[in-house]
């Protein structure tokens, strides 16, 4: 998987509304599955472009890489993030999964709350980065227990 860092021209970062299965919206960087045969770049390109309509002309990074497993789940993701040094286009959602409901350059300083109903492997890692604006590969791993959403713990490691 990728995600993306977009910072706006008035400083605010590019989140997204994200419909999940269980009918419950939470609100993450764009991104999502790197197709096979893509590189993270191409593929996170694409996704940025689907969800958002802003198509990313030069990338840095990656910035930090995020490994969460969930045993009694069934699942292990690996995210690979970047941050976007130039991009083009208009913000409109056209999300082709139907997944994303809402794109926005939220502020800075109320991105605290918007992401507040995400997991901790999203928000500690966008944490540190809006705190330190960092360039340097972070890592961050974490288990997660439990196979419902509602009643998963997660574990950094």
């Amino acid at each position: 998987m990728g995600s993306a860092l977009i910072e706006g021209p008035d400083g605010g970062l590019l989140l997204v509304a994200n419909r999940r299965r269980d009918g419950r919206v939470d609100w993450t960087p764009p991104g999502g599955v790197i197709d096979e045969g893509e590189d993270v770049l191409g593929g996170l390109t694409r996704e940025v472009e689907e969800e958002t309509g802003l198509r990313v002309t030069e990338w840095e990074g990656p910035v930090y890489r995020v490994d969460a497993e969930a045993i009694d789940a069934g699942w292990h993701m690996h995210v690979e993030v970047h941050r976007a040094v130039a991009f083009e286009g208009d913000l409109h959602v056209e999300d082709p999964d139907g997944i994303v409901e809402e794109a926005r350059f939220v502020p800075i300083e109320e991105c605290d709350a918007v992401l507040r109903s995400s997991w901790l492997l999203l928000t500690e890692p966008i944490g540190a980065w809006i705190a330190e604006r960092h360039l340097d590969l972070r890592e961050y791993r974490y288990r997660v227990a439990g196979t419902a959403r509602a009643e998963m713990t997660v574990t950094r490691l």
